[in-house]
C-alpha cells in the first residue's frame, strides 16, 4: 500500500494541468452534441467551475506535505482562484498557509493578495504578520522577487499610518547591513519609493542628532508590534553606513538619501530578480582604462606612514 503523501503528489499532478473556460462560448469541445445542448450542466461554465471549486476543495481538506504545499500555493492565485465561483472559500486555507511562517507565509502572499483588493477580505494583523516575515532570511530566499513585489504593493497606499511604514523601513534597513549587494541595489530603492508615498517617515533621514550606531538606537528590532518598535524616534544610520559599501553600485545608491527625492518613483521591476551572476558579468565587461595597482596614492619609495622599511632604511 502506497504511503499518503504519494497518492496526493500524483493527485495534484492529474488536477493541476486542468483549467476552465474564460467564457461559455469556449465551450465547445466535445464529441457529441446534442439538440438540448443549451439546458444541460455541461454547458454551464457556472456548472463547471461549480465542479472544479469542489474538486480542490476536497483536494486541500486533507493535510499535505510541505513540498507539495508549496507547489499549490504557487499556482493558486493564477490557475485556482480566478476559476472559482466563490474564491473566498479558500480564506481558511491561506489564512492558515499566512501563519505558518517562512517560505509557505511568502507563497500564500499572492492569494491573500487576491481576496483583499478583490473580494474585500479582511485581515485583522495582516500589516504585523507582514512585518514579521522580514527576517534575515528575506534578501537570499527563492521567492524574494514575489515577496517584494507584493510588498510593495501593499504598502502603496497614502494612508498607511506612518508608524507602521516607518517600522518596515526601519526593519528592511537594519536587514540590509547583511544583504547581498544584488539585494540592496533592489532593496534602497525601494525604500525611496516608501519615503516618497509617506512624506512624514522623511523624519528618519532628517535627523541629523540622531543615533550613530546600534547601541544608542531607540529602534525595537525584536519588537513584533510595528506601532511598539519606536521606528519614528529613530534615524537611518543603517543607509548611511551602507554609503561606505564595498560594491561601489550599492555606495552609489545609498548616497541618492542624501539629496531631495524626486516626486517620481524608482521603477524595482527589473531589480527585483537581480542575481549575483549578473553583477558579476557586468563588472568583468568593464573595459579598466587605468588599471591600479595601490589603493593608496604613491608618494615615493618609503612615502607611506609608519612604512617599515622607512624606519630603517634611507635614500639620503
Amino acid at each position: 500500500q502506497r504511503p499518503l503523501p504519494f497518492y496526493q503528489q500524483n493527485v495534484f499532478s492529474l488536477i493541476s494541468p486542468i483549467n476552465m473556460p474564460n467564457k461559455e462560448c469556449d465551450m465547445v469541445k466535445f464529441m457529441v452534441k446534442q439538440d438540448n445542448w443549451e439546458e444541460l450542466k455541461v454547458s454551464k461554465l457556472q456548472a463547471h467551475k461549480q465542479a472544479f471549486e469542489k474538486m480542490w476543495l476536497s483536494f486541500l481538506k486533507h493535510k499535505l506535505p510541505t513540498g507539495l504545499y508549496k507547489k499549490v500555493l504557487v499556482i493558486l492565485h493564477d490557475s485556482i482562484l480566478p476559476y472559482m465561483n466563490e474564491p473566498t472559500l479558500m480564506i481558511d486555507f491561506l489564512t492558515v498557509a499566512y501563519g505558518i511562517g517562512g517560505a509557505i507565509s511568502l507563497l500564500a502572499l499572492n492569494g491573500l493578495f487576491i481576496l483583499v483588493h478583490q473580494h474585500n477580505l479582511e485581515y485583522p494583523d495582516f500589516y504585523k504578520k507582514l512585518y514579521s516575515l522580514l527576517d534575515p532570511s528575506i534578501y537570499h530566499v527563492k521567492y524574494r522577487a514575489r515577496f517584494f513585489h507584493l510588498a510593495d504593493l501593499f504598502l502603496s497606499s497614502s494612508h498607511l499610518p506612518a508608524y507602521l511604514v516607518a517600522a518596515f523601513i526601519k526593519r528592511l534597513s537594519r536587514l540590509a547591513l547583511t544583504a547581498p549587494p544584488e539585494a540592496l541595489l533592489m532593496v534602497i530603492p525601494f525604500i525611496c519609493n516608501l519615503f516618497r508615498r509617506h512624506p512624514a517617515c522623511k523624519v528618519l533621514v532628517h535627523r541629523p542628532n540622531g543615533p550613530e550606531d546600534m547601541s544608542e538606537d531607540p529602534y525595537i528590532m525584536e519588537e513584533e508590534e510595528p506601532s511598539e518598535s519606536r521606528a519614528l524616534e529613530s534615524c537611518l544610520w543603517e543607509i548611511q553606513s551602507l554609503q561606505n559599501h564595498y560594491h561601489p553600485d550599492v555606495a552609489k545608491a545609498a548616497a541618492i538619501l542624501n539629496q531631495s527625492l524626486s516626486e517620481i518613483e524608482d521603477d524595482i521591476s527589473g531589480l527585483l530578480e537581480l542575481s549575483a551572476y549578473e553583477l558579476f558579468d557586468k563588472e568583468v565587461k568593464k573595459n579598466a582604462i587605468d588599471v591600479p595597482l595601490e589603493f593608496e596614492q604613491v608618494r615615493g619609495l618609503f612615502g607611506k606612514k609608519n612604512d617599515i622599511f622607512a624606519e630603517h632604511f634611507t635614500l639620503d
